[in-house]
């Protein structure tokens, strides 16, 4: 019975504090017209959840953890949690997408990992631009709520310059740089799934001309290599922590190739060329020494919207050739 009144505390205690963040946040996101934003994210240790809110729809992610309960003691206890969260939310249970993940070590990361065939996209609205979102499938979205602030600066600054984005993922800084009028913009990846979803993006925000809009498969480390000196002028690199993909010639440990990687992409882009690079390894220590640069700027805080007050998740740095 005690152990009944402590887990019935805890859940109060989770209520209360989901109860003060969303209202926060919920205001923000409504003053700034957003309706994509992570709403929680592992605030409290015995609830390791991040909860994002995609419109009318909840993405919840519980991060597996050593947890004491039994399969049924957990599976009661998640309901109860989806329950509060259905409440404070407003959203109804039928549209609370759960995911398990395990928090994998770097060494261990998987972009690609598919986790479903169900295909359920929906489109959700960004700073006036649609994306398909994907809640059932796969281990993300298909849009990374972290890098909104990033996407807008792109935007804000690629108007008649050749763009490339690599690692490309779905390519949402790819549409921000159409919509932002790039003369071209080139997405490399090398799964084929993601490259046709980022090209699915583009259609429906009927950005269609093919003579200005190229989709790369390929290994980025591999073809980085084959690129000319001034082939772009505004470079998006936001590659995964770790990638030993079979599709791969090697593999990919952003800590140790960071400065190959960003030497090869310098060597590449225009004079005045600029190369936004960020990555989600937080122990990330950046070799700025080694790097072929005139400067290197952290933006770290400058791009981090609301919904991460506080929590370092991703890294981003703002490079000058």
């Amino acid at each position: 019975m005690s152990n009944e009144l402590h887990s019935n505390d805890k859940l109060t205690m989770f209520e209360n504090r989901l109860q003060k963040v969303y209202k926060h946040k919920s205001k923000l996101a409504k003053r700034q017209n957003i309706g994509c934003y992570r709403v929680y994210d592992h605030d409290l240790p015995e609830f390791p959840f991040c909860i994002e809110l995609y419109e009318d729809k909840i993405y919840l992610a519980e991060y597996l953890r050593r947890h004491g309960m039994t399969d049924e003691e957990h599976d009661s206890w998640l309901d109860a949690c989806i329950a509060v969260i259905s409440k404070l939310l407003d959203v109804p249970v039928t549209k609370v997408y759960v995911r398990q993940r395990r928090k994998m070590s770097h060494r261990t990361e998987d972009q690609y990992e598919k986790l479903d065939a169900r295909k359920d996209f929906f489109t959700v609205e960004e700073s006036g631009l649609k994306f398909l979102v994907n809640l059932t499938d796969y281990l993300d979205t298909g849009l990374f709520l972290d890098h909104r602030i990033t996407r807008q600066m792109v935007r804000e600054q690629c108007a008649g310059k050749r763009v490339l984005n690599l690692f490309c993922y779905t390519g949402s800084f790819s549409v921000y740089a159409a919509a932002g009028g790039a003369a071209t913009v080139t997405s490399v990846d090398l799964s084929k799934t993601y490259l046709q979803w980022a090209e699915d993006n583009f259609i429906i925000n009927r950005f269609k001309d093919k003579t200005k809009y190229a989709f790369v498969h390929a290994d980025v480390k591999q073809w980085l290599k084959t690129l000319q000196p001034d082939s772009y002028d505004l470079v998006i690199m936001d590659p995964p922590t770790f990638s030993n993909s079979k599709r791969m010639k090697d593999f990919l440990d952003i800590q140790r190739d960071h400065v190959e990687l960003l030497n090869d992409v310098l060597h590449a882009i225009s004079k005045d060329g600029t190369v936004y690079f960020s990555t989600n390894y937080t122990k990330f220590l950046i070799n700025e020494a080694s790097i072929h640069a005139s400067a290197v700027k952290d933006i770290t805080r400058a791009t981090t919207p609301f919904d991460f007050e506080g929590k370092l998740k991703r890294w981003c740095y703002r490079i000058s050739r």
